[in-house]
């Protein structure tokens, strides 16, 4: 019997991913035993390290008084933030004022922020820091390292494996179907790598199909000649395992195309023309309309945009990263609600490190350690912050050094611990993904 190529395609995928990836896809009768609900986990890395001393201001007196005396030429107008006040304690803050879309997410109660959030190997303070009596990350400054560090969740030392590969390796079993878990929409990553967990990498726009699928004769030759190619047995086992991982990719792309195809446009505004974090999200959007024929009922995505390592020109760098943040996250958390998932899927940003309340010359601000983050969807118990937002003091119980960079008060663990808990990961892994979760005295935050 001669194969069609999608037949030889689909079973060339099968048995190179039962040799290479023994088990990556679970039982195949996952579906029938995975559990009914869907969720998904989106990050949205920030590359640079993001300012949110400038994302989220205190707008009381006092508290806008102290920072606006430290900021100086960076610090934004009083009038110009957009006012929030959070359930616990009703204190006021003001988001930046390019973050509309965020603001009404926030009064609805669909997103909230995370205060002073940082990689810790431990609870730090001050005291500690300065006399060293506390181990601290590796490199804390370093954009490559910490990038590192709060992907993979392990800041002593460096890791092969990414929480979020991680936390979907232990939740693999309510998974099925062909098409991996783990979906960066934004290049390679240690993120989305786990033990068993290897993500299917899509550049929002390109095509989908395999180039022999159709199309005109030389079209056709090169799919049978790359069929020939990945068929072949070299006897080399290096040769013959890449050859089962370019199958596999070609399978997943194949069966991503036949899964995108079965669903409706999306109604739902974007922005026009689409950013970069734009059309990465809206690539989530689709993928996750997907779900049903893909067999998946847990997935995590990996959206990244760049341009936070503003050592200069701050105030206006941020007018448009935070307005295309902002237009981008709204408009994907309205999509989740056209889909009716906007309560299975939670939205997260995550950055290497938040920068020096004082300015620096030029009009930015340098690297430094905790940072506030936001958390964004219909299962967020928004309108409020969570964490301790740090003392605006320079050299005070939460300044690293006499230049505001923050200690921070809640770790990356905790933070990330909260996500993976709600999206399903048992509490008897949680210090499986999450090496030092147990040093701290709340595992998780309650945010979701």
């Amino acid at each position: 019997m001669t194969l069609t190529r999608r037949q030889w395609l689909r079973l060339a995928a099968f048995n190179a991913a039962a040799a290479a990836f023994a088990g990556r896809f679970g039982a195949l009768n996952a579906l029938a035993t995975a559990a009914a609900d869907y969720k998904a986990l989106v990050c949205v890395f920030l590359f640079g390290g993001n300012d949110a001393n400038n994302l989220l201001v205190p707008n009381d007196g006092t508290g806008y008084a102290d920072y606006a005396r430290l900021r100086s030429s960076i610090a934004l107008p009083q009038a110009s933030l957009l006012p929030i006040v959070t359930a616990t304690g009703r204190r006021p803050f003001g988001l930046h004022p390019n973050l509309p879309g965020l603001q009404a997410l926030f009064n609805q109660n669909a997103a909230a922020v995370v205060a002073n959030v940082g990689t810790l190997v431990q609870p730090t303070t001050r005291a500690q820091y300065l006399a060293r009596t506390a181990p601290v990350p590796v490199n804390l400054f370093s954009h490559s390292d910490q990038q590192a560090e709060w992907q993979t969740g392990v800041p002593q030392s460096a890791s092969a494996t990414g929480w979020g590969g991680r936390a979907s390796d232990a939740v693999s079993d309510m998974n099925g179907g062909s098409f991996p878990a783990v979906t960066s929409v934004a290049g390679t990553n240690i993120y989305c790598v786990g033990a068993r967990s290897r993500p299917a990498i899509v550049n929002p726009g390109q095509a989908f199909a395999f180039a022999g699928q159709t199309g005109s004769a030389s079209a056709l030759a090169l799919g049978s000649a790359m069929q020939n190619l990945l068929t072949f047995d070299s006897g080399v086992s290096l040769v013959q395992a890449a050859n089962g991982i370019t199958a596999a990719a070609y399978a997943e792309s194949e069966a991503l195309a036949d899964a995108l195809a079965t669903i409706s446009a999306l109604q739902t505004p974007w922005p026009s023309p689409l950013t970069s974090v734009a059309s990465q999200l809206q690539m989530v959007a689709r993928i996750i309309a997907s779900r049903a024929t893909l067999g998946l009922n847990r997935q995590i995505f990996f959206v990244s945009m760049g341009g936070y390592d503003t050592h200069t020109g701050e105030l206006a760098s941020h007018q448009q990263l935070y307005a295309q943040l902002d237009a981008a996250l709204a408009a994907f958390y309205g999509t989740t609600v056209e889909l009716g998932v906007q309560s299975s899927v939670t939205t997260f940003t995550l950055s290497e490190f938040g920068r020096t309340m004082l300015p620096a010359s030029g009009g930015g601000s340098d690297h430094a350690w905790g940072s506030h983050h936001l958390v964004v969807g219909g299962a967020v118990k928004g309108g409020d912050l969570y964490g301790t937002f740090p003392t605006i003091a320079l050299g005070g119980p939460d300044d690293a050094s006499q230049e505001g960079r923050w200690i921070p008060t809640t770790s990356l663990d905790q933070y990330a611990a909260t996500l993976a808990t709600w999206f399903g990961v048992p509490a008897a892994s949680l210090q499986q993904v999450f090496p030092n979760l147990a040093r701290f005295a709340a595992p998780t935050l309650g945010f979701v």
